[in-house]
């Protein structure tokens, strides 16, 4: 019998909400690079995904860092898995602005690691039915998904586990063990994540679940859910890889017991606030970076095969449930909507609609659309999207993203107006403010400046 498989993911993102671009290099050095040295020396390969911002900044930033990620791609140690350009929430933006960023993400991560991605990462599991159409059109064969906002698609799974969706709730994380306790003797269920899918429109997918990564994540900060009085162990890591060894050979082939964050590796990430609401950030945690090989030792003495995603594409399962997720939900048993209703979403993306408009309304009257859009529409669009990313809208309160997150998207809509304004000239349609008005526009965004300005954020 062939081994059971095992595919870690750790999934970087540059533009953290409360990660100061000051210390952006830091965690490049502390979390990105000893993950890569780790992979490096042992005999380990996983899956690497980042947002094209995070590949760019590398290459500017670290650039050693991103030597490092390149040779270990180029020896298929590590697999790129693609998001959009800029790490944003795909089910609260209109899909064209989706679709132009993670097509530009993904030539980013060939240009600097001389490999397209085949695998595509969705930020925050955010749903949409309209999400697998954009990674399939973008021409990514597979998309990682998020298996608890599938099985809390099944009403006896919400029904028998007590979850229910909430916009105003952060997640029910600490709670999706409810989920495994449920499905741990059904192979109806169970297949989904121990098996590569095909979605209705013939994308394949590929199943997370915070059932394994909570976990993983709690040992590696070692720290306690504050139901109980000592870290989880490595007894316990051992015993859900087990648990998931015997499910395998039941119903399938593989499982993704780690796509989280690579910041958890080597720093405290966002561990402190999401968890305690403190106001600690990206503190160093050395003793992560053991952990996280301890796990992967784990996995190895389990007799598991480290694969890659794309390993486990050729056996797939029909899986007609994906359009049942639920639009509007996200990964932790969260929703996508929670980060739309935060009221920094409900100042700043009205303004950011009104721009795209602009730069549909302009782009048509020069003859273009957005798949063909000249080099100021085009930087429109990409400064509108890096204005759109999802860390300057969350958390909610009583925490609140740093000021200078939101500063970045206001100066990206600054950019994007001025973008807009210089296509207008250059076309000779400038006089036509009926289609856009750049210098009415500026005082929109001007006036949201001063009104996100004014308030006092989280942690100062």
């Amino acid at each position: 019998m062939s081994k059971p498989k095992i595919i870690f993911l750790p999934h970087a993102n540059i533009q953290y909400s409360q990660l100061a671009s000051e210390k952006r290099q830091w965690v490049m050095k502390n979390c990105y690079e000893k993950l890569f040295d780790l992979i490096s020396d042992g005999d380990y390969k996983i899956g690497f995904e980042a947002s094209g911002i995070t590949i760019d900044e590398m290459a500017k930033q670290a650039p050693e860092v991103l030597a490092k990620l390149r040779k270990l791609v180029e020896l298929g140690r590590i697999e790129p898995v693609c998001s959009p350009y800029i790490h944003f929430m795909l089910s609260n933006i209109p899909k064209e602005v989706c679709l132009h960023s993670l097509k530009y993400s993904m030539q980013v991560w060939e240009k600097h690691t001389g490999k397209r991605p085949e695998i595509g990462w969705n930020p925050e599991c955010g749903w949409a039915g309209y999400i697998p159409d954009v990674y399939k059109e973008a021409g990514l064969k597979a998309l990682i998904m998020d298996a608890d906002s599938l099985m809390l698609s099944f009403d006896e799974i919400r029904k028998a586990t007590g979850l229910e969706f909430d916009v105003a709730g952060h997640s029910n994380k600490n709670h999706l063990f409810k989920i495994e306790e449920y499905i741990k003797d059904k192979p109806e269920f169970l297949k989904f994540i121990t098996n590569a899918s095909i979605a209705p429109n013939g994308l394949k997918m590929i199943f997370r679940s915070d059932c394994m990564a909570n976990l993983l994540l709690w040992y590696l900060m070692g720290a306690t859910e504050g139901m109980r009085e000592e870290p989880i162990n490595m007894d316990e890591i051992k015993t859900m890889l087990n648990n998931w060894k015997e499910r395998i050979a039941e119903t399938g082939s593989f499982i993704m017991p780690y796509a989280e964050d690579a910041e958890y590796i080597g720093s405290s990430a966002y561990f402190y606030v999401k968890q305690f609401n403190q106001a600690r950030f990206f503190e160093e945690e050395p003793d992560s970076v053991k952990r996280f090989k301890e796990i992967l030792d784990a996995a190895k003495d389990a007799g598991f095969e480290f694969v890659l995603p794309s390993d486990v594409l050729d056996e797939t399962i029909e899986n007609e449930y994906a359009d049942n997720i639920e639009n509007g939900v996200a990964w932790h048993g969260g929703t996508a909507k929670a980060w739309a209703n935060t009221e920094y979403s409900r100042i700043m993306d009205p303004v950011c609609i009104s721009i795209l408009n602009g730069i549909k309304a302009v782009a048509e009257k020069l003859g273009q659309d957005v798949e063909s859009l000249d080099t100021d529409l085009d930087n429109a669009m990409k400064a509108l999207a890096s204005a759109w990313v999802s860390d300057s809208r969350w958390p909610p309160k009583p925490t609140s993203p740093g000021r200078f997150n939101v500063r970045e998207s206001l100066e990206d809509m600054y950019l994007a107006n001025e973008c807009i304004a210089k296509a207008m000239e250059k076309g000779g349609i400038a006089q036509k403010r009926g289609l856009y008005s750049p210098n009415l526009m500026k005082t929109q965004i001007k006036a949201i400046d001063d009104l996100l300005m004014s308030r006092e954020y989280f942690g100062e």
